[in-house]
């Protein structure tokens, strides 16, 4: 059973109807980690960082898919799927390095 001061955040009860002690302790990460990731470190780097190694992998699995790069026993070797899966993955990680971009710049202003 986890203590009532465990579920204080900033001083304040936290306040779930939820009997599913996962969802009470997202709510509780969310609240009290996303202020304290704020403060502490440039949370932008970070999604930036992984933004970019979204982006290289969908590369590689798009070049994987054509046969370019990797070993011939991969199921990714040669398979027009992952042509397809590579590139929506490297857009995924262009959208979330961009997306992290602008919030850095918006944060300046």
């Amino acid at each position: 059973m986890l203590n009532r001061t465990f579920f204080d955040v900033f001083g304040k009860p936290l306040k779930s109807k939820s009997k599913n002690h996962l969802v009470n302790l997202s709510i509780l990460f969310t609240l009290y980690f996303g202020k304290h990731f704020e403060k502490k470190m440039k949370l932008w780097r970070v999604v930036i960082v992984t933004g970019m190694i979204i982006f290289m992998l969908g590369i590689i699995f798009h070049l994987q898919g054509q046969a370019i790069v990797g070993p011939e026993s991969s199921f990714m070797y040669a398979n027009p799927q992952w042509i397809s899966y590579g590139t929506q993955i490297a857009i995924v990680g262009i959208i979330i390095t961009g997306i992290s971009i602008l919030i850095k710049f918006k944060k300046k202003l």
